[in-house]
């Protein structure tokens, strides 16, 4: 996929933090809780979405946090990785009723990102050890929850990446 494929814009694809910052004002006065989860998100399958559908119903609003492109290579997911662009993998996401703001971060773990949204809950998948959750001490410090849940068995990028491969050097595509 070429890296200058447009889509049309989606009012949940946020550009920045700082427009990410002013569209959580109103919601946080009011007293709606924010959850966080992050990732990268590459080939979008039914764990993700599992997920990302759990990690919204511990709140009212779901801040993801989407790895750039540069970000997912430095992560050293696999040859060829990300697969799709960022603006394909946030307009993928952003479509998902469970996701209200999708925005992106260059950086290498979101840490910053918490740090600025401050949520009132973050959510990772239960490959994480709940001490080894990067924000954790941002969010416990602000009275807020952590929480690692369990992944939908049998879903996985990286193994999907190479369940295609095979298929691929097998001629079956």
């Amino acid at each position: 996929m070429s890296d200058t494929t447009s889509f049309p814009v989606c009012p949940k694809v946020v550009s920045d933090r700082e427009e990410l910052l002013r569209r959580l004002e109103e919601p946080r006065r009011a007293g709606r809780r924010i959850v966080f989860t992050n990732g990268c998100y590459d080939i979008l399958h039914p764990g993700h979405v599992d997920l990302l559908e759990r990690a919204g119903a511990f709140g009212d609003l779901l801040v993801v946090g989407l790895n750039s492109d540069d970000s997912v290579r430095r992560l050293n997911k696999g040859a060829g990785r990300p697969f799709n662009t960022f603006a394909a993998r946030a307009f993928v996401l952003a479509h998902l009723a469970s996701v209200d703001f999708v925005v992106g971060f260059d950086e290498d773990t979101p840490l910053e990102l918490i740090r600025a949204v401050r949520p009132h809950v973050l959510v990772k998948g239960g490959d994480w050890a709940p001490d080894k959750v990067v924000g954790r001490e941002i969010v416990e410090a602000d009275g807020g929850e952590v929480h690692c849940l369990p992944l939908l068995e049998g879903f996985s990028t990286t193994a999907l990446a190479l369940r295609i491969a095979e298929l691929g050097r097998r001629g079956l595509m």
